[in-house]
C-alpha cells in the first residue's frame, strides 16, 4: 500500500499542472452539461415509501383525484369587504378558465364558495410532480394569470396548496443553501488560518473540497437519471459532508507535509512522503464513509436508499481529489504555502499542551477509560426520552410567500378539515350515485368516531353546509355527475347558478366513475404535524377499516401528513435496526484491513458506537427535554449513526495508523505519546472544523430537520474528537499492549510493552 501511495504522490507532483488543469476542466464541463442538484430533488418524503405501506395504498386510491406523477395546487380568492358578489364569482370562474388553458394544466375543478360567502377556491391539477424542474415555471405562469386578472375591489387571489408551497419552499431553501455554503467556507477558512497561520495554506487546503462540491452536485443530479432518488436532504448534507471531510483530508496532508519539511525534506519530496504516509489513512477513511453510505441502498425507505449512493459519489470524488489535485496544488505552492511562517529544519518539537494530555492518559489509562465510559453512558441515558416526528410533506409555504397568504385565507374561511385535511378514501364495487344512502352512512359513521375524528367534511357536508340524500339525488338526476359539468351553466339548466356551482364543486369528493369517495377530516389528536396525531394513526386506520367493512366498501385508505409521517418514521426505524449491524460489520472489516489486526477494530467500533449513543442522548436533551418539544426529526437517529460511525473512523484510522507506524520502531507507550503528539493537533483541528461545518447548517438550515441534524452531528463530532480519540482510544491501546495488533507480526515484537505493565 505504501508503494501505491508513493506512486500516486509522485505522479501528482510530476504532472502537477496537468492534474490541476484536468480537474478544473472536468468541473466546468459537469456544471455546463449536467442539471443542477436542486432541480431533480423530490421534497415529498412520503413518495419514498415502499409500495406496501398504508400511505402508498391511499395514494393509489386517490389517483382519480390527483393521478400518480401529477400534483395539485389551490386557487383561492377572498374579499375583505362583505361577501363575494356575482361579478366577483364570475371573475374567479374566468380566472379558472384561463388557468385551465395553460401548458401542463390537466384540470381545474371549482371547489365552491365558503359558508360565510367571503372566499372561493378551485383545485388545479398539473401533469408534473411538485418537485420537478418544470414546477417553478408552471407556478409562475399561473400566478401570472392571477396578477393579470381583475378580481374586483377588495378581492385578493393567491395560489397555494402542495405545488405552490413546494416551489416557494424550494426557492427559500435554495437561498438558505447558498448562505450555508458561503458561511461554511468562511468558517472553515477562518479556522484554517488560526490553525495553519499562513496566507496561502488555508486556501489550498479548502480549494479541492470547494471544487469537488461544485462538480459533485451536477454529477449526482445526472446520476438521478439512472434511478438514484434525490431528496431535499441530499444537497445540504452533501455540502457539509464534502466541505468537512475534504478539509479533514486536506489537513491530514498539509500538516504531514509540514512535518516532513520540518525534518528537512524538500517541498516536493515532502508532498510525496505525505501522500505515502497519510494516503492510506485517507483512502481507508473515505472507504469507511463510502461503504457505510452504500449500505443505505439496502434500506426500504427510498430517501435513504437514494441518499447513500448520492453522497458516496461525492465522497469518492473527494478522495480522488485529495490524492491527486491537492498534492499537485501543494507541489506547485512549495515553501510559499506556509508563508509568512518560517519552517525550521529540525525534529518535530513536542506540543506541550498535547503532551500533558498524553501524559495523563499514559500514567492513568484505567482511570481515564472508566471515567470516560461513565460520562458517555450518562449522556446516553437521554435516549430513553427519545420521541420522533415524521415529515411527510406539508402544504404550508414559507412565511411571507404567496402560498402562505393563500393558506391563511383558507384557514379564515373554510373548516379545518378542508384547510389541512387527513383524507379518508373509500372505494365501492359500484357507483355510489346508485346508493347515496351508503355514502351518507359512511360519513355519519366517520363523524361518530369521536375518539379519532374531530370533524368530517364530505359529499353531504361540503365546506360546512349540509346536504341531504334527496337533494343530491335530485341534482344528479337533473345535471348528471358533477365532475363532467362545464364551468358555466348551459342554457336551460334547471337549477340556479349558485346551486349549479355548489353541486359542481362536489367533484372533489367523488371520482369520475362514482366508485371512489373521499372525506376531509381533522384528527381528535390534534394538528397533523404533531407527535400525538402521528401516534394516533394506527387507531385512525382501524376506525376507517371498520367503516369500510360496515358500508360494503372494497378498499379504504387514509392519506395526509400524519399518516405519511407515521409510515416514514416506522420504515425509517425498521431500516435503522436492519442496517446498523451491517454497517458495523463493514467498518470493522475495513479497520481490520488497515490495522492488520482483529482486536483493534472491535474496540474502535465500540468507541464510535458509544459516542453515537451519547450524542443521540445529548441531542434528545437539547431538542426535546430542554425545550419541552414533542419529538425530533425521524431521520436524525439514522443519519447521525451513518455520519458519526463513518466520520468517527476517519480519526480512528489516522491516530491508530500513526501509533502502528511508530510502534514498529519503539516501545508502545512512547509510540502512543509520539503519535498523539503528531496527530493530536490534526485530529482536534479537523474535528473542530467538521463540527463547525455541520454547526453552520444548524443555524442556517431552511428546515427544522436540517437544523436538528446539523446540530446533532456537530455535537457528536465534538464528543468523538475530544473524548473518544484523545482519551478513550489511547487509554485502551495502552491497556491492551501488544494484543492491539494480534494476529499480525507486530503483536509478537518483544519490545512492545505488555498490558500488564500499564498503570
Amino acid at each position: 500500500m505504501l508503494a501505491l501511495m508513493h506512486g500516486i504522490g509522485a505522479f501528482a507532483v510530476r504532472f502537477r499542472y496537468a492534474v490541476v488543469t484536468l480537474w478544473i476542466a472536468a468541473a466546468a464541463v459537469c456544471v455546463v452539461v449536467f442539471p443542477s442538484l436542486t432541480s431533480v430533488a423530490n421534497p415529498d418524503n412520503s413518495s419514498f415509501l415502499p409500495s406496501d405501506t398504508g400511505t402508498s395504498q391511499a395514494l393509489r386510491l386517490a389517483a382519480p383525484f390527483v393521478p400518480p406523477g401529477q400534483s395539485s395546487a389551490t386557487l383561492v380568492g377572498a374579499t375583505s369587504q362583505g361577501t363575494l358578489d356575482a361579478s366577483d364569482q364570475s371573475a374567479f370562474r374566468q380566472l379558472q378558465t384561463k388557468v385551465a388553458g395553460l401548458p401542463h394544466v390537466t384540470s381545474v375543478s371549482d371547489q365552491g364558495l365558503s359558508t360565510d360567502g367571503k372566499a372561493q377556491r378551485a383545485l388545479v391539477v398539473v401533469d408534473v410532480a411538485a418537485g420537478s424542474p418544470e414546477a417553478g415555471g408552471i407556478v409562475d405562469d399561473i400566478r401570472g394569470e392571477i396578477h393579470s386578472s381583475d378580481p374586483g375591489p377588495g378581492v385578493t387571489e393567491h395560489l397555494t396548496g402542495q405545488l405552490a408551497a413546494t416551489v416557494d419552499n424550494q426557492r427559500e431553501q435554495a437561498d438558505a443553501q447558498r448562505l450555508t455554503e458561503i458561511l461554511s467556507n468562511v468558517v472553515i477558512l477562518v479556522m484554517l488560518y488560526i490553525i495553519l497561520r499562513s496566507a496561502l495554506a488555508p486556501l489550498v487546503t479548502l480549494a479541492p473540497a470547494a471544487l469537488v462540491l461544485t462538480m459533485a452536485s451536477p454529477v449526482i443530479a445526472e446520476a438521478s437519471e439512472a434511478g438514484i432518488d434525490i431528496s431535499s436532504v441530499t444537497h445540504p448534507m452533501l455540502t457539509v459532508l464534502l466541505l468537512g471531510a475534504g478539509t479533514d483530508y486536506g489537513l491530514f496532508l498539509v500538516l504531514r507535509m509540514r512535518e516532513e519539511m520540518e525534518k528537512g525534506a524538500a517541498p516536493r519530496d515532502a508532498v510525496v512522503r505525505a501522500v505515502e504516509r497519510v494516503g492510506e489513512s485517507i483512502t481507508f477513511s473515505a472507504g469507511t464513509v463510502i461503504g457505510a453510505l452504500l449500505c443505505l441502498m439496502l434500506a426500504s425507505f427510498g430517501l435513504y436508499a437514494g441518499l447513500g449512493p448520492a453522497l458516496a459519489i461525492g465522497v469518492a470524488l473527494m478522495l480522488l481529489a485529495a490524492l491527486t489535485l491537492l498534492p499537485a496544488l501543494l507541489a506547485i505552492s512549495g515553501r510559499v504555502l506556509f508563508w509568512p511562517r518560517r519552517l525550521r529544519e529540525h525534529e518535530h518539537d513536542p506540543d506541550t499542551g498535547w503532551m500533558r494530555v498524553v501524559d495523563h492518559v499514559l500514567t492513568r489509562p484505567k482511570t481515564t477509560l472508566v471515567v470516560g465510559v461513565l460520562v458517555f453512558l450518562a449522556l446516553a441515558t437521554g435516549v430513553f426520552s427519545y420521541q420522533s416526528n415524521g415529515f411527510g410533506g406539508t402544504t404550508n409555504g414559507p412565511s411571507g410567500s404567496d402560498s402562505a397568504a393563500g393558506q391563511q385565507q383558507l384557514s379564515e374561511h373554510y373548516p379545518p378539515a378542508v384547510v389541512s385535511p387527513t383524507t379518508v378514501l373509500l372505494k365501492y364495487p359500484d357507483s355510489i350515485w346508485n346508493d347515496l344512502a351508503t355514502v351518507q352512512d359512511a360519513e355519519n359513521r366517520l363523524a361518530s368516531e369521536k375518539s379519532e375524528f374531530a370533524s368530517v367534511n364530505g359529499l353531504f357536508n361540503p365546506n360546512g353546509k349540509a346536504l341531504s340524500v334527496q337533494q343530491l339525488s335530485t341534482l344528479y338526476s337533473e345535471l348528471g355527475p358533477p365532475g363532467k359539468l362545464p364551468a358555466t351553466p348551459p342554457a336551460g339548466t334547471p337549477v340556479s347558478p349558485d346551486q349549479y356551482a355548489a353541486y359542481r364543486a362536489l367533484s372533489q369528493f367523488v371520482s369520475g366513475d362514482g366508485r371512489t369517495v373521499q372525506f376531509y377530516t381533522t384528527l381528535t389528536a390534534g394538528s397533523p404535524e404533531s407527535t400525538a396525531a402521528i401516534d394516533a394513526v394506527p387507531g385512525v386506520r382501524d376506525a376507517v377499516t371498520g367503516v369500510q367493512k360496515a358500508t360494503g366498501a372494497s378498499e379504504s385508505g387514509v392519506n395526509g401528513l400524519a399518516p405519511a409521517s407515521y409510515d416514514v418514521s416506522t420504515v425509517s426505524n425498521d431500516d435503522l435496526e436492519e442496517i446498523v449491524p451491517i454497517v458495523l460489520v463493514l467498518i470493522a472489516v475495513l479497520l481490520a484491513l488497515v490495522m492488520r489486526s482483529l482486536i483493534a477494530p472491535l474496540y474502535l467500533v465500540v468507541s464510535v458506537a458509544l459516542s453515537y449513543f451519547a450524542a443521540l442522548g445529548l441531542a434528545v436533551i437539547v431538542y426535546i427535554v430542554i425545550p419541552g418539544a414533542s419529538g425530533i426529526d425521524f431521520v436524525l437517529p439514522f443519519l447521525m449513526f451513518v455520519f458519526l460511525m463513518a466520520l468517527g473512523e476517519d480519526y480512528n484510522i489516522l491516530v491508530m495508523s500513526r501509533i502502528r507506524e511508530e510502534a514498529h520502531r519503539m516501545p508502545l507507550r512512547r509510540a502512543v505519546a509520539l503519535a498523539m503528539h503528531a496527530t493530536g493537533t490534526t485530529v482536534t483541528s479537523a474535528g473542530l472544523i467538521l463540527a463547525a461545518t455541520f454547526g453552520v447548517s444548524a443555524l442556517t438550515g431552511a428546515t427544522e430537520e436540517i437544523k436538528q441534524l446539523g446540530g446533532s452531528i456537530a455535537m457528536g463530532i465534538l464528543l468523538d474528537t475530544f473524548l473518544v480519540r484523545v482519551l478513550l482510544v489511547p487509554a485502551t491501546v495502552i491497556l491492551l499492549g501488544r494484543w492491539n495488533w494480534w494476529p499480525s507480526a507486530l503483536s509478537r515484537r518483544g519490545r512492545t510493552e505488555s498490558a500488564e505493565t500499564a498503570g
